[in-house]
């Protein structure tokens, strides 16, 4: 039983969020609404309460003698009449065109105590000029400048802090990620301890005359945990931490990003000592194309940025203080200058986990997860060969989204086991109804990868055959589960793996008499280890001890490349000699199969009735007890 881990806060990091865009807007138009209010108040309090009263009536009222008083403007007039023994205040409209001197003879002849007023010209030009535009223009401020302002500049600075960098800056209060959250990259870790006590004891350093390395190069597989290494770094160091992408320092302005990056610079050396992080730095650090390359757009830019990168990591200005470090999945790519020593000089390679780092990786992610007490995450690594640290995680979390999904508070070892088939294969895709003619092909297709699998001398064991149609286009899969870790093959292991390669095919040739299209990537994978037996681990007689590959990404597609230089008769040789590995792989799944075919014939109507048959099944039906398997698990491609 797996003693549950005491739960942890969730680390949380990063600055303060921006200001909400929504709740900028609800603020601008109430200010606006109650800007509007004030205006009305003031015109009322201008104006008084007066009744509006109609030029008709008001005619009455001066020949009854009413009006007491009166003011007479161009349109209107106003003033005060006696309604039996109250005096009230009005006002009336003139009629368009009416004669103002022709009223006044009336009000005179009734004995009303009247007079004539000009309107203000400011008062004019307040309301009818100044204030109207005043308006428009913070409504054009506060919902046009003010947003094209932001997307120019960044922030508060506009147009005019365009140069300056965009990098975050973080302290110990906003990184709460630590060296504890961190698994399965020891070495790593220990490396990136020692720039932290550096900046936080630097005498002890200095003492024996030590120079810590201005720059740390982390290089690694996706999904390695580059970027939460630097979060840690950024949780234990007590110095300020900049954190940016490199692909922020390039936009449309040639010299944007050397700008920036100068800016970057100087911020940092004014905390020093501090630590500057750049993520995916190989969009700014490539190599340079020379002289003959092309120097305009964007290529001129990204190579500016990168001379002032070169000159700010070791110009002829010390660069106390700071210590740079960057990530990368293409460190192929880079410039020599930028990776030389002096600037980086010190390159980490962070690989994927080995069992023992995928076990302490699963226990860090399964910690604020209410697992079962049968979860056990030792069998789990030993299902994840070749996993990162991402997927891994994304196991623990699939696991959780399963267990919520059938109303369960507790995630069981069967929803982990549906996870890590989800990772490997895919979703199940129990809406794909597939005739029982196609069931039969496709069963006998898995158990033909099986049965050789089981037979030959150097292949993994087997660990699941399933028929269940899983991601895009894949009708069943099967998968093995090698005893250890592995990090080198033989020569007669990958002649096994191309045979189990091939063993669907086969099968499929004996039982049905044909083949389908469920083999094509079957093929491609077994041609690929044959031709890279051949032209680059020089596992042929023929060819001779040579390797004629392309240098291709370390860890990004790292698939087989074949060089330029390769003479036609190199080419045929090479085409014969793949030909006949491939060829040697199919007759020896040929010549299993045939002699097993009961054997196949048999578990072929378990797996049709079970839909999946594991490695208790398998040793049930042959009568043997074989061990689980321990260490990393291998695929054979899922047909379809």
């Amino acid at each position: 039983m797996r003693e549950r881990r005491k739960k942890t806060t969730p680390p949380a990091g990063g600055p303060p969020k921006p200001p909400d865009n929504q709740r900028q807007r609800n603020l601008t138009i109430g200010w606006i609404v109650a800007g509007l209010a004030v205006l009305f108040i003031f015109q009322t309090s201008l104006v008084g309460a007066r009744d509006e009263i109609d030029f008709s009536r008001f005619l009455n009222l001066v020949r009854n003698g009413s009006v007491t008083t009166a003011t007479v403007t161009d349109t209107s007039v106003s003033g005060e009449y006696s309604d039996g023994e109250d005096t009230k205040e009005f006002t009336t409209t003139l009629p368009p065109g009416y004669d103002t001197f022709e009223l006044g003879k009336i009000l005179s002849g009734n004995e009303v105590d009247w007079t004539g007023r000009q309107p203000s010209l400011w008062t004019g030009l307040l309301f009818g000029w100044i204030l109207p535009f005043a308006i428009i223009g913070g409504l054009y401020y506060f919902f046009i400048f003010r947003r094209l302002r932001n997307q120019m500049g960044g922030g508060a600075g506009g147009p005019l802090q365009i140069g300056k960098n965009k990098a975050k800056l973080y302290d110990r209060t906003d990184m709460k990620t630590t060296f504890a959250d961190v698994a399965g990259v020891d070495e790593v870790e220990t490396e990136l301890v020692e720039l932290v006590d550096y900046l936080k004891n630097p005498k002890k350093y200095e003492a024996v005359g030590a120079r810590i390395p201005k720059g740390v190069l982390l290089v690694g597989p996706p999904g390695t945990g580059k970027t939460l290494l630097a979060r840690a770094i950024a949780g234990e160091a007590e110095v300020p931490f900049f954190y940016i992408a490199a692909s922020e320092f390039i936009e449309m302005f040639v010299g944007l990003g050397a700008a920036r990056m100068r800016d970057l610079f100087q911020q940092a050396r004014e905390r020093a000592p501090a630590i500057v992080f750049m993520d995916e730095i190989d969009s700014i650090g490539q190599a340079r194309s020379g002289a003959a390359g092309n120097q305009l757009g964007s290529h001129q830019e990204q190579e500016q940025t990168l001379q002032q990168l070169l000159t700010e990591m070791d110009g002829f200005e010390p660069n106390s203080g700071v210590i740079i470090i960057a990530a990368s999945n293409r460190p192929e790519v880079l410039d020599q200058a930028l990776v030389r020593p002096g600037r980086f000089d010190r390159q980490i390679v962070v690989n994927l986990p080995d069992i023992k780092g995928r076990e302490a990786i699963l226990n860090i992610h399964a910690r604020d997860v209410n697992v079962s007490a049968d979860v056990d995450l030792k069998v789990i690594a030993r299902r994840t060969p070749g996993f990162s640290g991402a997927q891994l995680a994304n196991i623990i979390n699939e696991g959780a989204l399963l267990a919520a999904r059938r109303d369960s508070q507790v995630v069981d070892m069967h929803d982990i086991e549906e996870a890590i088939d989800r990772v490997i294969a895919g979703l199940e895709r129990r809406s794909t109804v597939l005739s029982d003619k196609e069931r039969r092909l496709v069963a006998y297709h898995e158990l033909g990868h099986a049965m050789v699998a089981l037979f030959v001398e150097n292949a993994d064991p087997v660990h699941r055959v399933s028929i269940i149609p899983r991601g895009i286009g894949a009708l069943g899969y099967t998968q093995q589960l090698p005893e250890e870790e592995r990090y080198l093959m033989s020569e007669p292991e990958l002649r096994d793996r191309i045979a189990v390669l091939l063993g669907g095919r086969s099968a499929e040739d004996i039982i049905f008499g044909f083949a389908t299209t469920g083999a094509h990537d079957d093929l491609r994978r077994a041609t690929e280890i044959a031709r890279r037996m051949v032209m680059e681990f020089g596992m042929s007689e023929v060819v001779g001890p040579i390797n004629i590959a392309d240098n291709g990404p370390r860890f990004l597609s790292p698939a087989f490349r074949q060089g330029d230089t390769v003479s036609d008769e190199t080419e045929v040789a090479i085409d014969r000699e793949v030909k006949a590995i491939l060829l040697e792989g199919r007759d020896k799944a040929r010549k299993i199969i045939e002699e097993h075919r009961d054997d196949m014939d048999g578990l072929a109507e378990i797996l049709l009735e079970k839909e999946s048959l594991d490695r208790k099944d398998l040793d049930a039906y042959f009568g043997t007890t074989v061990e689980l398997a321990k260490g990393s698990s291998s695929e054979v491609a899922p047909e379809g």
